[in-house]
């Protein structure tokens, strides 16, 4: 290990860490442009054959970005798309993006440094950076915007040119360093660890906007939210918005193990997938959307007694059929993704006759993520995080959520040696609140 990630796990001072010299290479979990073919007529797209793990060059920093000696990171779903190289490879968002020239050049190699989440120590800052300094704490919103645009001072995630950071982006969170725009920070809970900080960021912000922000679905108190997957990364933070709110959730999963995950959030409205017959090919079936919505519509109305305001929505082809039928008149389905197909087919009567909106959300601008990590940091929302890989397993993170064995987040550690660092006030951890710092992790808390 190089001697200034030895000064930054032992916690050395600033300007101890601005008198180390940077290292040269650094190791980080990457995909190489050889490697896009190799799914070519493959079944199993098994991630732990294309995520490699190892030293890549030392990028140089732009005058608007921070290093940042990473500390811990989280797999989400875009890690598993990049390392299927689906729907596209993304070393073709690397090579759109160096075409704007001058320092996004950097970003066309013949490797990618991926992953969209990180809690960590800033060891550098470029000469343009003015509010964060060497030393600082932070976690990285993965929203990777250009001030430049006009857009982007209405709303961040309106400009052209926004980007996911560690996957539209080269140079991401799954590694020992990462670089970093100044735009992109956030100030990390000092309460959490920070395995706890980095499950956060891109879940998090994602289910704030979807449900909170002004740009989604706008929740009130009292409204009943539909959430699909709601023992995942995204389901498991929206829960907890929801309850904040004032609202009631009602989480749908495909487990009793999940089930009981997502009722120690206090998620009390459970149904099980398989209750209500859905699976990933009722969207080639018209009748079976409508026959799984009446069974699902008919739960809920017994359970909370009234069809749903929002449905919560990531999930894609294999419920949005649903989704659209069980939502009330004039009720919203606010979505973000579509893990099991982009090619969403509904009764379009349902949306137009019912006058119901579909609102189309991504990621969080900064304020947003600014806003819902200060509710961490208030001991209002609980980290998600359920298991802990180092990052030479890294492979076999992504192959969980791949395969959807998770529940919550699954967490990397990068530098950080053990679980458990980070939490620099433990007052506040004690004093945050009744829920937990990650609940979840209580069911499987233990490095892999």
């Amino acid at each position: 290990m190089d001697p200034l990630s030895e000064a930054v796990i032992a916690g050395a001072p600033a300007e101890e860490l601005a008198a180390l010299n940077t290292p040269a290479s650094y190791v980080a979990a990457h995909l190489r442009a050889e490697d896009t073919e190799m799914f070519t007529d493959v079944a199993d797209k098994d991630v732990r054959k294309s995520l490699r793990v190892g030293e890549v060059p030392m990028p140089e920093l732009a005058p608007d970005e921070v290093l940042v000696a990473v500390m811990a990171s989280a797999i989400n779903y875009n890690t598993v798309w990049s390392a299927m190289f689906e729907p596209i490879p993304t070393f073709q968002f690397l090579k759109r993006f160096a075409r704007a020239g001058g320092w996004t050049a950097r970003h066309d190699l013949p490797y990618q440094v991926i992953g969209s989440d990180a809690a960590g120590v800033i060891v550098r800052v470029g000469s343009g950076v003015r509010r964060w300094k060497i030393g600082d704490h932070v976690v990285v919103n993965p929203a990777y915007v250009d001030e430049q645009e006009s857009a982007s001072h209405d709303d961040a995630m309106l400009g052209a040119e926004q980007l996911a950071w560690g996957f539209e982006t080269n140079f991401g969170g799954l590694a020992h360093y990462s670089v970093v725009r100044a735009s992109q920070l956030v100030p990390k809970p000092a309460q959490l660890s920070w395995e706890e900080a980095a499950s956060n960021p891109l879940c998090m912000g994602t289910a704030y906007r979807m449900l909170v922000g002004e740009h989604g679905a706008r929740m009130k108190q009292g409204n009943v939210v539909l959430i699909w997957g709601a023992a995942g990364g995204l389901g498991t933070y929206a829960i907890q918005f929801v309850r904040n709110g004032g609202g009631i959730p009602v989480g749908v999963v495909s487990s009793d193990a999940k089930a009981e995950a997502i009722r120690k959030l206090g998620c009390e409205v459970v149904v099980d997938r398989r209750e209500i017959g859905l699976d990933n090919t009722i969207a080639d079936d018209p009748a079976r959307v409508l026959e799984v919505g009446k069974r699902l519509g008919r739960i809920i109305r017994r359970e909370v007694g009234e069809d749903p305001h929002i449905v919560f929505e990531h999930t894609g082809r294999a419920t949005f059929g649903v989704s659209l039928f069980v939502v009330r008149r004039g009720g919203a389905i606010v979505t973000c993704g579509s893990s099991s197909g982009y090619r969403h087919e509904y009764d379009n009567r349902y949306l137009w006759m019912k006058l119901k909106r579909v609102i189309g959300s991504h990621a969080a601008n900064l304020h947003e993520q600014w806003e819902a990590n200060k509710l961490v940091t208030q001991g209002r929302i609980s980290s998600a995080l359920s298991h802990l890989y180092p990052l030479t397993e890294v492979g076999e993170a992504a192959r969980k959520v791949q395969v959807n064995e998770h529940i919550g987040k699954v967490g990397v550690l990068c530098l950080a040696p053990e679980p458990g660092l980070g939490i620099t006030d433990s007052e506040a951890r004690a004093r945050a609140g009744t829920a937990a710092p990650a609940p979840l992790a209580l069911t499987a808390a233990s490095v892999a």
